[in-house]
């Protein structure tokens, strides 16, 4: 075994696998001294140590120096014991020095299908790393294809795979081999296969991140998100806070002349967001969620804390409902309060009684 070759080796996988020469040493390592393991009996006498700052390769197997060998894996005798240690007694542990050219072919076989699987699970582990640190975060992925049958879209992020389930794609999306998309990582898990990402375009997580990256102030704090409502396609509430009396934190996350949220409903398709103002009052809070709607009162309920009736104009009953509830359904979402919603005059809530 050359020693400058594999060194080589080593430099090019790392650079190749992004996985450090080091790691894979230690793997490699740990490879011979299982193969090598096999010539003596499986007994724990051979050692093996890779360095890869000073280039060198060393194995070595253990023996005890003995007056007579009962076991010739882990024992010698004295007479060839002092042919590695000059001044060896009985007792004492020989090193001896394995010539790394004699290993053999299938020692190479062993070492080989060992080390192929130390370098994928260094692999594993680092790209697993690599994608923890982007868990809840918003990455570019690339599409490599589209299944025609199921939907569901196999990204590229970085040197690794991810599929963009259909029930994790925003209605009526379609994209194309090549298309660099915005996904959130809702989670990295680790399995046998190796680590496997789970992304998304539904998730209100998305509509948080795009957010931070088009509204400096935001993305600095000065602004702070206080919860997101989200039907993916349809239509989002956000409901945003400044401490900065200065500052209009719904002015600016729209920008000016509409810029900023523009530009988040241009990357999902045209989906609906309302940008509301939080408040610690409950009645101002639940009033701006159900925005663009007026409200006359919002009344809570004793005996449930969470829930309240609100009444609204009789003309803008619609309006606060929205189309399907939608409107009424994402308000409750975003303040986690029940509402109910009923016109001003009553005629609805008598219309019902009869």
């Amino acid at each position: 075994m050359n020693k400058t070759d594999f060194f080589m080796a080593l430099a090019m996988m790392e650079k190749e696998k992004g996985v450090p020469k080091e790691d894979l040493a230690e793997k490699i390592q740990n490879a011979i001294v299982v193969a090598t393991k096999k010539d003596y009996g499986s007994k724990d006498v051979v050692f093996c140590q890779i360095d890869c700052e000073k280039q060198t390769f060393e194995v070595h197997v253990h023996k005890t120096a003995v007056e007579e060998i009962e076991d010739p894996d882990t024992e010698i005798l004295l007479a060839d014991a002092v042919k590695y240690k000059k001044k060896a007694k009985i007792g004492d542990t020989i090193e001896i020095k394995l010539d790394t050219n004699d290993f053999g072919r299938i020692l190479a076989q062993t070492a080989k299908h060992v080390i192929r699987q130390g370098i994928r699970e260094a692999e594993h582990g680092q790209t697993l790393q690599e994608f923890q640190e982007k868990n809840q975060e918003l990455i570019t992925a690339l599409v490599q294809s589209v299944d025609p049958r199921t939907g569901n879209v196999t990204v590229e992020i970085g040197r690794t795979e991810a599929v963009l389930l259909k029930s994790e794609q925003v209605m009526d999306e379609q994209f194309r081999e090549g298309q660099h998309i915005k996904v959130y990582v809702v989670d990295v898990r680790s399995t046998e296969k190796g680590p496997k990402i789970m992304i998304s375009r539904t998730h209100p997580g998305l509509v948080r991140r795009l957010f931070e990256n088009e509204v400096p102030e935001i993305f600095d704090g000065t602004i702070e998100i206080k919860s997101i409502s989200r039907e993916a396609g349809l239509r989002t509430k956000i409901a945003v806070h400044s401490e900065d009396e200065d500052i209009d934190p719904v002015g600016s996350c729209i920008g000016p002349k509409g810029s900023r949220v523009n530009k988040i409903v241009d990357e999902l398709a045209g989906e609906k967001i309302d940008i509301v103002r939080y408040s610690d009052d409950p009645v101002l809070f639940v009033s701006e969620a159900l925005s663009p709607a007026a409200v006359v009162s919002v009344d809570f309920d004793e005996e449930n804390p969470k829930a309240c009736k609100v009444a609204v104009p009789d003309n803008q009953l619609s309006l606060a409902i929205g189309n399907k509830g939608q409107n009424v359904r994402l308000a409750a979402k975003l303040t986690g309060f029940k509402i109910d919603i009923h016109p001003e005059s009553g005629y609805f809530e008598e219309t019902a009684a009869e």
